[in-house]
């Protein structure tokens, strides 16, 4: 039987990497493209496979409440910091919309989750907190929201490896789910690693959106990362009549809130994957949804659980968990991330804690990307990377995810825009399948380098993006070709996977939506070397210069 084109890559990448490893090469990666292991790739964009970019509508059977009473529904798993504790989430109890609402009384049904290692013997029961949220309008006339009973209960003391079943709900309600299961992470060593790592950005509820999680289901993962942009509820504007209007405008209203129920439909659609998968989220520019008293993120910090407090945080929008040998670093990039913030003294205290004989691994997540080549968001988290980037590659961090462009794209391994063999690999996965447009130009084209005062978002703060001083991008904002770091480019809409294979080696695969879900879109070889990239390296001392690719 003849090789196929997929057996010749790998064949080629496992060839190129003996021999560099022969030759003590610093290569970091190997692509799978047969050009060599820096020369960037670029698919052309093809409109016929976007696919249908519009929403589920609430009368969709995936999306529509199946519960009754106060039975639980939205079913979700999350991790806590290591092995031994997830939580488990669930609302029960139908919104309301409305001028006179009454708010559902949390206290008035119980949070009860009862589990064990046998679907016939859940000896085990614990209890947790619950809450509502509300979306209240200052103006007379208008209709208020006021959420289900959103219910997190955490449970400890789990084996590692093992597969729990539990139901949860009301036992004296006679308010009970069906029975789920859920597999806990291996225990954390160089050698024990979760089998797949799925990773998805800007996901939204839209037939895109359907492809993807069918074939993410398909891969069969053991975890699931979401880098921001969940449902996109923020697009639909109410005026306070109640209405579901998508990107309307009313400009006799004085105000204009999010309609929340979008987040319902989403997570009942959801279920079936993450009431089985552990689902860990990071906030995104369309969860900010402004309400009035400036409160912000509400649906978010309420619907999922977060082991903020397990990890040392004060806060749901960033905080840190293990599986396996992989420590994840979830970062908020609408927050404050100064030198002199919370953020950026706990991610220094978080880093300064992991133990790479433990977790060799280390990989950071936020949702707009440092490097992306693509002329939408195009350098809009610069101040960010100023902020933030020593500090993460003084600790060694071996991969970043990001979202926020909506298409996908691979870098080499970069530092301060620099090809660098200690620098991290980035990934955008920002291709989840919204509703929003993809994206499909990128700033090094003629007529797309955006001009840079349009360049900062307005919740991020602060105007870092400049001309370059260095380099051969010297006194430009953009390149005039592909940029070396860029390695593999493509406007698809997809998902990615991550499997860790042990202390050096990781399989990293990107699946477009239009293919069978079998058939790879991109795929890498990620290489750690920790004997030239020596990890941790005290901050206070500097980088180690020596891997700094020259200028």
């Amino acid at each position: 039987m003849a090789p196929t084109l997929f057996t010749l890559q790998f064949r080629y990448a496992f060839l190129l990497l003996l021999l560099n490893l022969l030759a003590g090469s610093a290569l970091c990666h190997i692509p799978s493209t047969l050009e060599g292991p820096f020369d960037p790739v670029t698919v052309p964009f093809d409109a016929a496979l976007r696919g249908v970019a519009v929403d589920l509508p609430a009368t969709d059977p995936r999306v529509r409440r199946r519960a009754e009473g106060f039975e639980p529904e939205q079913i979700s798993v999350s991790l806590s910091t290591t092995h031994d504790s997830v939580w488990i989430s669930w609302i029960t109890g139908e919104f309301q919309i409305g001028f006179d609402i009454k708010p559902l009384d949390p206290e008035t049904v119980s949070s009860v989750v009862q589990y064990g290692t046998s679907r016939f013997g859940l000896v085990h029961e614990v209890s947790g907190q619950s809450l509502i949220y509300n979306q209240l309008y200052p103006f007379e006339g208008l209709e208020n929201y006021t959420s289900g009973i959103i219910h997190h209960v955490r449970l400890t003391g789990l084996e590692p490896s093992t597969l729990y079943y539990y139901q949860c709900g009301d036992p004296s309600l006679q308010a009970m789910s069906d029975i789920y299961y859920f597999r806990t992470m291996p225990i954390s060593g160089p050698k024990s690693y979760p089998g797949k790592v799925a990773v998805v950005g800007d996901l939204g509820l839209t037939y895109n959106t359907t492809t993807t999680i069918d074939h993410l289901t398909s891969n069969e993962p053991d975890l699931l990362l979401l880098i921001g942009d969940v449902t996109y509820a923020n697009l639909y504007l109410t005026n306070g009549t109640g209405s579901d209007c998508y990107s309307c405008s009313f400009p006799q209203t004085p105000i204009h809130e999010t309609y929340q129920p979008r987040w319902d439909y989403w997570g009942r659609f959801m279920e079936n994957l993450v009431s089985k998968v552990p689902i860990m989220v990071v906030e995104g520019n369309h969860e900010i949804e402004m309400q009035v008293e400036n409160r912000a993120f509400v649906a978010y910090s309420s619907r999922f659980a977060f082991p903020s407090e397990e990890s040392g945080s004060s806060s749901t929008f960033y905080y840190s968990f293990n599986a396996g040998g992989i420590h994840f670093i979830m970062l908020g990039a609408y927050i404050n991330y100064d030198k002199t913030a919370e953020q950026y003294n706990w991610l220094e205290r978080d880093l300064a804690s992991v133990d790479r004989s433990i977790t060799p691994w280390l990989v950071a997540t936020w949702h707009p990307p440092w490097y992306s080549s693509y002329e939408a968001h195009y350098r809009e988290a610069e101040c960010m990377r100023v902020e933030m980037e020593d500090l993460l590659y003084s600790y060694g961090v071996d991969i970043v995810f990001n979202g926020h462009v909506h298409a996908y794209e691979r870098s080499n391994r970069v530092y301060n825009y620099n090809l660098d063999p200690c620098g991290p690999v980035y990934i955008t996965v920002g291709d989840g399948g919204n509703r929003e447009k993809m994206a499909i130009n990128f700033a090094d084209e003629p007529g797309h380098c955006p001009d840079p005062l349009s360049t900062p978002d307005p919740y991020m703060g602060g105007f870092c993006a400049t001309n370059f001083t260095f380099g051969p991008k010297m006194s430009k904002f953009c390149w005039d070709h592909q940029p070396e770091y860029s390695a593999f480019r493509e406007s698809s809409f997809g998902h990615g996977i991550l499997e860790v294979k042990n202390e050096t080696w990781a399989l990293w695969t990107w699946y477009r939506n239009q293919d069978s879900y079998k058939e790879v879109g991109d795929q890498i070889y990620i290489v750690r070397q920790p004997d030239i990239c020596p990890t941790p390296i005290p901050f206070h001392q500097g980088v180690n210069r020596d891997c700094i690719a020259s200028i």
